[in-house]
C-alpha cells in the first residue's frame, strides 16, 4: 500500500478546492457574485469562502481532497495521488479565502408547496395555525432536493441569515451552508415583551407554542427563541460564553428582562441552563421552566396530545447529508 509521509498529508489537505481549480482548471470555476463562485461542470456545486457544497446532491466540504472523494469518486490514495502529481509540477497557490462583511446564505431551494413538511410537522403535534404563519412568514419551506424542513432565522428586516434543515422521512439534521447562529429560528412577540424563551431547536420553539395555544394562551405574547442547536458550555462553566443567538437578541432588545429556559431535561439541557443563567448578567430575572413531561418540549406536547413520542437520533450532516432518504 503506498505510504503519505504525515507532512505531505498535511499538505494535501490544506489545499482547499477553489485553490485546486484556480490552479489545475480555472475554466470550471464561474463567479455568481464577489467570493462565491460554481463549477461549470456541476452547475449545483457552490463555493464561497474555502468551503463547498454540492447542492443537488447534499454534500459538501473544503478540501480539495474531499471533493475528488465525495464528487468525482476517487478513492481515498487516488485522490491524494492525483494531488501529489499535480503538486510535483506545479505547486498550487493556497488562496487565501476572500473576507466578506456577513456570511453568504445558500438556502436549499425550495419545493413548488410544504406538503410533506406539513404532514410532518402536524404528526409531531405542531399546530396547523402555526405552521401556517411560518410559512407565510418565510421561516419555514420546503427543499425540492429530499423534502427536507427548512426552519429559515430572519433579521430584524426580515432577510434571511439562517436556516436550520430537518429531515422529514429521516433523522437528519444540519445548517444550510454560510448559516450564521447570531440568526437563528426565531419567532418575536407581537407587541413589546420584556421576556424571551429559550429552545434548543426551531420544533421545540414550535411545540411551546403549540401547548400555549391549546391552553388557551397568547402565544404571540413573548419572544421565542431557538439557539441553533445544543449548547457547549466551558469546562469552567463560569468561563461559557452566552450564546450567539442570545446575545444578539438581547443587544437588539435593551427591554428585555426576564430570560426563560425551556431546554431539554437531560443532563446536555440542564447542564446548559446552569451554565448560561451563570453568565447572564444580573440584571436579567432567569427562569427554568424545562418540560413537564418526556425528554423536551415536543414529548411534551405529543404526551398530551397522545401522540406516540419516538426516539430521534440525530445524524450529523457527515454521515447523512440527504436527509430525505
Amino acid at each position: 500500500m503506498p505510504y503519505i509521509p504525515p507532512d505531505t498529508l498535511a499538505k494535501i489537505k490544506q489545499i482547499d478546492l477553489f485553490s485546486y481549480l484556480k490552479t489545475y482548471a480555472p475554466s470550471e470555476l464561474v463567479r455568481i457574485s464577489g467570493s462565491v463562485y460554481r463549477m461549470r461542470s456541476h452547475e449545483s456545486l457552490k463555493i464561497s469562502n474555502g468551503k463547498w457544497m454540492w447542492w443537488s446532491r447534499g454534500i459538501g466540504g473544503r478540501s480539495a481532497l474531499d471533493y475528488l472523494i465525495k464528487v468525482e469518486g476517487y478513492s481515498f490514495l487516488e485522490a491524494a495521488d492525483l494531488i501529489m502529481s499535480q503538486a510535483s509540477l506545479q505547486p498550487p497557490e493556497i488562496l487565501p479565502a476572500e473576507k466578506t462583511k456577513e456570511k453568504i446564505l445558500f438556502l436549499p431551494e425550495p419545493y413548488c408547496n410544504c406538503d410533506y413538511v406539513v404532514s410532518y410537522l402536524k404528526s409531531r403535534g405542531i399546530d396547523s395555525d402555526l405552521i401556517r404563519f411560518c410559512i407565510q412568514t418565510g421561516r419555514l419551506y420546503e427543499s425540492r432536493n429530499y423534502h427536507n424542513a427548512v426552519f429559515v432565522g430572519q433579521d430584524s428586516s426580515g432577510k434571511a441569515r439562517y436556516a436550520a434543515l430537518r429531515g422529514v422521512r429521516s433523522a437528519f439534521i444540519g445548517e444550510a451552508t454560510g448559516s450564521d447562529k447570531n440568526y437563528s429560528f426565531c419567532i418575536p412577540a407581537e407587541k413589546a415583551s420584556q421576556s424571551v424563551h429559550l429552545f434548543e431547536s426551531a420544533i421545540d420553539l414550535l411545540s411551546y407554542a403549540a401547548l400555549r395555544k391549546m391552553d388557551g394562551a397568547d402565544w404571540r405574547v413573548d419572544h421565542l427563541l431557538s439557539l441553533a442547536g445544543v449548547y457547549q458550555p466551558a469546562k469552567e462553566i463560569e468561563k461559557s460564553k452566552i450564546p450567539a443567538a442570545l446575545s444578539r437578541f438581547l443587544k437588539e432588545n435593551p427591554q428585555i428582562r426576564e430570560v426563560v429556559f425551556h431546554l431539554d431535561n437531560d443532563k446536555t439541557g440542564r447542564l446548559a441552563t446552569t451554565a448560561i443563567r451563570t453568565v447572564l448578567p444580573e440584571k436579567y430575572q432567569c427562569t427554568d421552566d424545562p418540560p413537564k413531561q418526556g425528554s423536551d418540549v415536543n414529548d411534551e406536547l405529543c404526551m398530551r396530545l397522545g401522540i406516540r413520542v419516538t426516539k430521534r437520533e440525530k445524524v450529523s450532516r457527515n454521515q447523512d447529508q440527504r436527509g430525505g432518504r
